[in-house]
């Protein structure tokens, strides 16, 4: 059998911070997906060919950039801009919200608005192990929702995401989650503890597996 290569993907951790604890938006994977039917993730997908094509209204913050670009070979800035783009596009086609500014016509991939990417933190990136059906090169990022002036009460089902809710970063029992999903989480939840603001620039996780055992570097 030939070996299944990831490809790029990315996911977006949208975060409430507008109470006394931090929520972050998750929905419900459906059933018809061949890949984690049934569990809770955040928004995100793999990366189209049309994300490079994209207008942003605003880039990635450098030092975002930069980390994202420890242990990429053949790195293009192109490329990290359009994880950057996937993960917005993403939490549009799976939640119904909007971050940048409104296009005059439709952008590449039928995108209605310029994303604004400044705002976008990046936190992790995990490697699907071999053996699975699918496999990809994630990023996270994580954005607050107060800093893209973004209403919580907006966050919308899909036929991708159903059961969208807001969940409690530190209190998220009776949801069930992939491992991987879970593991990030974590991983907010530390950021969170050493520094709210989530600067941009922090050493990020990479999990993975190598000959059978699961690795977790920084970037």
């Amino acid at each position: 059998m030939t070996p299944v290569r990831p490809v790029d993907a990315a996911s977006i951790l949208l975060l409430d911070r507008s109470g006394a604890n931090v929520r972050v938006l998750v929905g419900k994977r459906s059933s018809k997906h061949v890949f984690m039917p049934d569990v809770y993730v955040f928004p995100g997908g793999r990366r189209d060919a049309s994300d490079r094509l994209v207008s942003v209204a605003n880039p990635l913050n450098p030092l975002a950039l930069e980390r994202m670009a420890v242990r990429v070979p053949r790195c293009s800035g192109s490329r990290l801009r359009a994880l950057a783009v996937a993960a917005l596009r993403e939490l549009y086609e799976e939640a119904g919200i909007t971050v940048g500014a409104p296009a005059e016509a439709p952008l590449a991939g039928g995108l209605p608005f310029r994303p604004d990417l400044s705002k976008l933190r990046f936190l992790a990136r995990a490697i699907t192990p071999a053996g699975m059906v699918r496999r990809f090169d994630t990023r996270f990022f994580t954005l607050f929702a107060d800093e893209a002036n973004i209403d919580p009460a907006g966050a919308a089902a899909s036929h991708e995401l159903e059961d969208v809710r807001w969940v409690d970063i530190f209190d998220h029992k009776g949801i069930e989650m992939p491992d991987i999903t879970v593991l990030i989480l974590e991983e907010l939840q530390k950021s969170i503890q050493e520094d709210k603001s989530l600067p941009f620039g922090r050493p990020a996780p990479l999990y993975r597996n190598k000959r059978g055992h699961f690795l977790r570097d920084l970037l």
